[in-house]
């Protein structure tokens, strides 16, 4: 085995992951070279590590401690929703596809190493949350994030249709 990524692995991950996105309402970038250079980023991780950790950022090469940024990662939505892409760009919103918006750096999301460590610790707590918790009015989806998504994944109902559960 080679320690190369073949062109034929990146074209067979990025038609995943773009049938993928495009069935739970989500858009892979429309520079398709960038998009794949991205997924060549994520197969060398894969290899690397033995999960797909974003290309964008520095791995600590333990699972555990980078489940937060295995691709898609926990902040994609988040990011998508307040910058019109993810932190890597490999996912974009709808006015970035569509409306041609443009796409730009953003800001880093991912929490210090203590921060994640407390929330962990926090979410285990009995009767506490670290995020609320939002339900699809129309499927009875249900995600804890600080916002509700802007299309449901499952029954693409809007962000409007979302109520605070908990």
């Amino acid at each position: 085995m080679t320690d190369e990524i073949s062109s034929e692995d990146v074209e067979r991950l990025y038609d995943r992951l773009k049938e993928e996105a495009e069935s739970g309402s989500y858009f892979l970038n429309h520079d398709v070279g960038f998009a794949k250079s991205l997924i060549r980023g994520l197969l060398t991780n894969e290899r690397r590590y033995g999960y797909r950790a974003c290309p964008c950022r520095l791995s600590a090469s333990n699972k555990e401690e980078d489940l937060d940024i295995i691709c898609p990662c926990d902040y994609r939505d988040a990011d998508l929703g307040e910058y019109g892409c993810c932190y890597c760009a490999l996912y974009v919103s709808e006015d970035v596809v569509k409306r041609g918006k443009n796409v730009q750096s953003i800001p880093e999301r991912r929490p210090p190493k203590t921060e994640t460590a407390s929330r962990t610790k926090h979410a285990g707590m009995a009767g506490t949350l670290p995020f609320p918790v939002w339900r699809c009015k129309v499927c009875g989806y249900l995600c804890a994030r600080d916002a509700p998504p802007d299309v449901c994944p499952v029954c693409k109902a809007k962000k409007e249709r979302f109520e605070r559960f908990i």
